[in-house]
């Protein structure tokens, strides 16, 4: 897939089942070297007890990095599973990348 804008992405967005896009919607919300759980996102998506769900909807997410899903985590501060390439050592990467960016900018 070519390289989208946030609004284009938006606009895509809408192709996919209600609770995926206000999933990935929630999960751009998630600032730069910063985790939310699962469970956050499935809260912010409407339904709290639709973790599991939420992590399907990162799983299937098409639109890394604009939908970071790297910064959604489990609630036990495990990083669960990431389904991008490299596996969850990218996901440790990108992960530490953000954290270091954001101490150095403080």
């Amino acid at each position: 897939m070519m390289k989208l804008t946030k609004k284009q992405i938006l606009k895509e967005m809408k192709k996919y089942p209600p609770f995926y896009q206000k999933a990935w919607k929630a999960c751009m919300t998630i600032p730069p070297g910063q985790t939310r759980s699962y469970k956050w996102l499935a809260a912010r998506a409407g339904n709290p007890k639709a973790a599991r769900a939420a992590a399907i909807a990162m799983k299937n997410n098409p639109f890394a990095p604009l939908v970071p899903c790297h910064r959604v985590i489990r609630s036990d501060g495990s990083l669960g599973g990431y389904s991008g390439p490299g596996g969850i050592k990218r996901k440790m990467r990108l992960l530490r990348k953000e954290s270091q960016r954001k101490k150095s900018n403080q």
